[in-house]
């Protein structure tokens, strides 16, 4: 069958909220917050993407992710490349993403160890329909308040620099080792392949679209799965009904029909083009 719709799981987590995204039910108020919803694909081999919803209610603490080289180095399968597409904000919501101004190893160190890191980030406002790429060495901060999708390799290694005084474990060593302390430089947008077709990330690790509703086909090549992600929407992808907070896993050549004013993401990757 060319489109699976995927099951889903609750992550909770301290910083996650009572109040999540319309198709998502609320946690009990009694219940521990959620912060995440994943995605999850069938079978038994690790697939190379991750799907997310992250509803943070307050900040997340300043981390970075390792590459694909420096996760193999630590028995790890691979590293974490990845970006969010912003569905809601609060006012004055911000995500931080690089540096202020360079620093040394050492001064990241010192930083992160007295939380002067929290005011040497690039806290960038934020409202619904921006978008970020995070390639794996960026330091960053996902603040409160705010509602992405998150699309990433499918790896959960977070190396913690700094969490606001909270008891939980950093990882300074890894971490550090594998930062780049630098301001935050956006990759050149790749822009249009068509018409209606908008990629927001061209690889390496992977790519994503971003298509309007209507009617098209596509042809992945075999073995190679794509991720459709509608955030605002619904349709069919060759019988099988989607409606955004959902996802599908879709492999070989389908045939998608989505309501007008839909918003949807593909996500595939990188070594794949269609």
């Amino acid at each position: 069958m060319p489109a699976t719709l995927l099951t889903t799981r609750r992550v909770e987590k301290p910083w996650g909220r009572h109040t999540l995204w319309p198709g998502f039910p609320d946690p009990a108020a009694d219940a521990p917050p959620i912060g995440e919803i994943w995605f999850e694909t069938p079978g038994e081999k690790q697939p190379d993407l991750l799907i997310k919803y992250l509803f943070p209610g307050e900040k997340l603490s300043v981390q970075v992710h390792p590459n694909d080289e420096q996760a193999h180095e630590r028995g790890l399968p691979r590293g974490k490349d990845e970006c969010w597409v912003v569905l809601a904000a609060e006012p004055g919501a911000t995500i931080a993403i690089g540096t202020l101004e360079p620093m040394s190893k050492e001064e990241l160190r010192a930083a992160s160890l007295d939380g002067s890191i929290e005011h040497k980030l690039d806290w960038k406002p934020v409202k619904a329909g921006d978008f970020y790429y995070a390639p794996s060495d960026t330091i960053h901060a996902i603040g409160g308040g705010i509602t992405v999708i998150e699309i990433q390799q499918n790896s959960d290694t977070t190396y913690r620099l700094y969490d606001y005084g909270s008891d939980r474990e950093l990882h300074l060593k890894d971490g550090i080792e594998v930062a780049n302390p630098n301001p935050y430089v956006a990759p050149s947008a790749p822009g249009r392949v068509a018409d209606d077709r908008i990629l927001l990330v061209e690889g390496p690790k992977f790519v994503l679209e971003r298509w309007p509703g209507g009617d098209r086909t596509i042809t992945l090549p075999e073995g190679k799965p794509g991720w459709f992600v509608p955030a605002v929407g619904e349709g069919v992808v060759d019988g099988v009904a989607f409606k955004a907070g959902e996802c599908l896993l879709i492999e070989g050549t389908a045939h998608i029909s989505a309501a007008v004013g839909s918003d949807l993401l593909f996500a595939y990757p990188g070594d794949t083009r269609i």
